[in-house]
Order: structure tokens, then C-alpha cells, then sequence
């Protein structure tokens, strides 16, 4: 989508150095553009899909991938054999006074309505279980994929998933924990920093 291309567009400096950003193979050309013209490090998976399939690109392997970003990068974590997994800005629903996302969103404007059109169609439990909240039809998609993966994670990797977002939509089998909480006490090791670096096949 050439809209969420424009987040690349744009150059932090030292800010991506040693940063590697994972690509769904089929991403708008212009995020790839972006990113080498900023001489960022990226590199493109593919989904399991019959048209990809096709294309026998077999020796590069598949990763599934879930609806969203956050549901990439949710799998890409347990593929990496991580054993804690917090969420954090899954809030997966709609303010109180009704705003898709931050004021400060740059995108803001586009979701203008929304509000009104999903109101009480994806109602769900809060976070926290005090109450409801309104949501929309992509973010129910979003937030049952995480569920679904959450206790896959849970039942077969021996994953527990915390969900620190403190607000929006209950993430039904991730358990609910302050991000402060987390940082205290599942952020113990120092991380060599820059990691090693990989050679491109």
C-alpha cells in the first residue's frame, strides 16, 4: 500500500544503523525504494500461498505470517525461540472519544468515520476485563489472530505472551502486566550490541 510506504520514506541516521527490517515479499515497491535509498538492511519472506508456492522459491522457505505487523513480528519471535513475548501498543480498538490511533498519527485524517461506521458491529471485553470496547472488523481480525497464536505459542512452545499495551481490547490468553512490570522483570540480560554480522546468501 503506497500509503504505509511513506513511513520509510524518510532517514534516521544512526537511529537504523544495525536495524534489519523483515518485508512480506509481496510489500508496495515503494518501501523497498525507500529503504535502499537510505542504505537500510532488509530482506524479504514469503508467505505460505498458492501463487508464491508456485513461483518454487522452496530453498528460501516460508514463514506464516498473521494479518498485521505485530502479528509478523509475534511469529518472527517464536521462530527466534524467545520464551517471553510482550505485546505493547496492541490496543486493537478505538478510544474512548472515538480515535483510531494517537493524535499525533499522521495518518489520522484517513480514518475519519470509521468511529461511527463500526460503533457497537465489534464490540469486545477491555483490557483489563472492566468493561467493553468498540472496535473494527480488521482490528477483531488482528486481535483473533493474536489469540489463535497465543495459545499455539503457548500449548506447543512453552511461549508466555504478556500484553502490556494497558488499554484497548483484551488479547484473550496474554496476561495483562504494566510495561514497567516487564522491563523489571523480564529485561535482565545485557544485549551485545551490535549483534554479529550475517553474510547475505
Amino acid at each position: 500500500m503506497p500509503l504505509t510506504s511513506e513511513f520509510f520514506n524518510n532517514d534516521f541516521k544512526e537511529f537504523d544503523r544495525d536495524i534489519l527490517f523483515v518485508l512480506k515479499s509481496y510489500v508496495h515497491p515503494h518501501t523497498t525504494k525507500y529503504l535502499q535509498k537510505n542504505n537500510r538492511n532488509f530482506m524479504l519472506v514469503s508467505t505460505y500461498a498458492s501463487f508464491i508456492n508456485y513461483l518454487k522459491l522452496d530453498d528460501f522457505g516460508y514463514f506464516n505470517m498473521g494479518f498485521s505487523v505485530a502479528n509478523m513480528n509475534f511469529l518472527l519471535a517464536i521462530h527466534l525461540k524467545h520464551k517471553n513475548i510482550v505485546l505493547i501498543g496492541q490496543d486493537l480498538a478505538y478510544t474512548k472519544d472515538g480515535f483510531s490511533h494517537t493524535k499525533d498519527y499522521s495518518n489520522l485524517d484517513k480514518h475519519e468515520g470509521h468511529f461511527q461506521r463500526d460503533k457497537n458491529k465489534y464490540t469486545t471485553q477491555a483490557y483489563g476485563g472492566d468493561g467493553k470496547v468498540e472496535s473494527s472488523f480488521v482490528w477483531t481480525l488482528f486481535r483473533h489472530n493474536f489469540e489463535q497464536d497465543v495459545a499455539n505459542a503457548k500449548e506447543n512452545y512453552h511461549v508466555t505472551t504478556y500484553n502490556c499495551t494497558e488499554g484497548g481490547a483484551r488479547i484473550e490468553g496474554a496476561i495483562e502486566k504494566p510495561f514497567l512490570w516487564a522491563c523489571e522483570n523480564l529485561l535482565h540480560k545485557d544485549l551485545n550490541k551490535p549483534f554479529e554480522k550475517l553474510e547475505p546468501l
